[in-house]
């Protein structure tokens, strides 16, 4: 996605140890109209899929997954959490996911009533590294009996291989930034990126 990559390349950041920074407009603060235009693009990847629900994970998937739905006919998102408020007293399905950013393994968590037997569920997150977020939010599902329709990342860090494992096994996987490289002075290189 042109204006994605254009704006990563504006305003995003490599940094040392494979971190990619897009706070200023994606995890921290969010450019809407650019969210907006990710939510699109989503929607047009996955249209005809009879997704009917979309998964995320706290924190910085919601609001991708969020403009997503609204692009889906407003489909129920679902977010795991990684954290248990004193509300969540019902059952729940957990899978452990670890955090590449954070450098943590968490238990995430959904309350069963609200993934299904038979939903179709479309997987959004901000990131795609090593796919550990993604393998727990798929097992999430599978304990639910729903089916994955599909993987989306806003950025994907291809060199970390995730991304291929995942398609490998067989899940349509969608990356609309994907970097192949950081350079130790920061700078990025995007796999079949058109400057034009």
């Amino acid at each position: 996605m042109k204006l994605l990559i254009d704006r990563i390349i504006k305003d995003g950041e490599g940094r040392e140890g494979h971190i990619i920074k897009v706070d200023s407009f994606i995890n921290h603060q969010m450019d809407m109209k650019l969210m907006d235009e990710i939510g699109k693009e989503f929607a047009k990847r996955f249209e005809g899929l009879g997704i009917n629900k979309i998964l995320t994970i706290e924190a910085s998937g919601i609001g991708i997954a969020v403009i997503t739905s609204v692009h889906m006919d407003y489909i129920p998102v679902v977010f795991a959490k990684k954290s248990q408020p004193n509300t969540m007293t019902e059952r729940y399905y957990g899978a452990e996911v670890k955090s590449f950013t954070k450098g943590t393994v968490s238990l995430a968590k959904v309350t069963k009533k609200y993934l299904k037997e038979g939903d179709k569920v479309l997987i959004i997150d901000d990131f795609m590294a090593y796919g550990e977020a993604s393998r727990g939010l798929i097992s999430l599902v599978e304990q639910s009996g729903g089916q994955v329709m599909g993987l989306g990342a806003v950025v994907e860090k291809a060199f970390q291989g995730g991304g291929k494992k995942l398609r490998d096994e067989g899940y349509k996987v969608e990356s609309l930034a994907v970097i192949s490289k950081i350079y130790d002075d920061g700078t990025l290189e995007f796999m079949n990126y058109d400057s034009e």
